[in-house]
């Protein structure tokens, strides 16, 4: 696949978009985020909540879908990284503030993902 810029930025490079900048915060149709790296299924619509933290946001992944390392790339501030199982690209983090049933919050780059629709 070919990234744009920004995409490749957030996936290969580990960075991060502005709050609120993806369509992706706001989606609210069924179907599955999907890895904008690879295609590979990362989250159910049924697991999208509104964070109020300005980036899509779940309280699960679909079964085997990503893979979570320590990141202590802040200093004072560890944070669990969430990659794409399938390609290693970097979609974001994941916290303990998330709702029922799991208390999880994974707060998502929206460009390190599209849409399927079901």
């Amino acid at each position: 696949r070919v990234l744009s810029s920004g995409q490749y930025r957030i996936l290969r490079q580990a960075g991060t978009e502005l709050p609120r900048s993806s369509a992706l915060n706001n989606e609210k149709r069924r179907g599955k985020f999907v890895c904008a790296g690879c295609g590979a299924p990362l989250f159910s619509s049924e697991a999208k909540f509104n964070s109020g933290t300005g980036w899509p946001s779940f309280f699960e992944p679909l079964d085997g879908a990503v893979v979570e390392t320590a990141d202590s790339s802040i200093f004072f501030m560890p944070r669990t990284e969430v990659r794409c199982k399938s390609c290693g690209g970097h979609l974001g983090h994941v916290f303990d503030d998330g709702p029922p049933p799991t208390g999880l919050r994974y707060c998502m780059n929206g460009l390190a993902m599209d849409f399927k629709a079901a």
